[in-house]
């Protein structure tokens, strides 16, 4: 299904799987995450389901794919680079966004090599990612209206046809309204805007 230049997908819900290499347990877990804080939270919350575990890897793109201030990752006390860096690195190239996976570990004694390490949280968020299934996320924006009250039928059926949403509306001498619709919609919506009032009807530039 094709879909729009700034559209992405994000997992459905948690899933999870489990390997035991060299006596250690791997517990991989990706979870839909809307931002830094959740993310953020749901590890304070599985770090107390596991607290046992001698590592609670992670990483996550904790938004749009494209963001790089979405990003982040923490080897938790393993060797640098051997831990979040691959699994940050399994999740860009999943394409998906809201997404953090974690990687808890129950040491088993036997040290893996910097290798060893990299192979089993890397492939463990790889095995985790085939469980999951995922949901399109539009990318919208926000843009400001001002318009004369005549055209008020016709600005309520622009919205509906271009799957706008009205967010606030402010009544003076002219309507004032500020709208969120998909980024993909932008440029048509705001044409008919200008088309059908001979310009009369102003639309702001597009916030993302």
């Amino acid at each position: 299904m094709a879909i729009a230049v700034n559209d992405y997908f994000k997992p459905q819900q948690t899933v999870s799987c489990e390997e035991l290499i060299k006596h250690s347990r791997f517990i991989s877990l990706i979870i839909p995450v809307a931002n830094r804080q959740q993310a953020q939270q749901q590890l304070v919350e599985i770090k107390q389901l596991h607290p046992q575990a001698r590592h609670h890897c992670w990483a996550f793109v904790a938004g749009h794919p494209n963001d790089s201030q979405c990003l982040g990752f923490s080897d938790d006390g393993e060797p640098s680079g051997t831990a979040g860096k691959p699994m940050l690195a399994q999740l860009q190239g999943s394409g998906l966004g809201q997404i953090l996976a974690v990687v808890v570990r129950y040491s088993g004694g036997i040290k893996l090599g910097t290798g060893g390490l990299v192979k089993a949280y890397g492939g463990g968020v790889q095995q985790a990612l085939k469980l999951v299934e995922s949901e399109r996320v539009v990318a919208c924006g926000e843009c400001g209206l001002e318009f004369d009250y005549a055209y008020t039928a016709q600005v309520e059926s622009m919205l509906e046809r271009h799957q706008a949403v009205k967010l606030d509306t402010q009544f003076s001498s002219l309507a004032q309204m500020q709208v969120s619709l998909p980024l993909s919609e932008y440029a048509a919506f705001k044409q008919q805007l200008i088309n059908l009032s001979s310009g009369q009807i102003k639309v702001g530039k597009l916030l993302s």
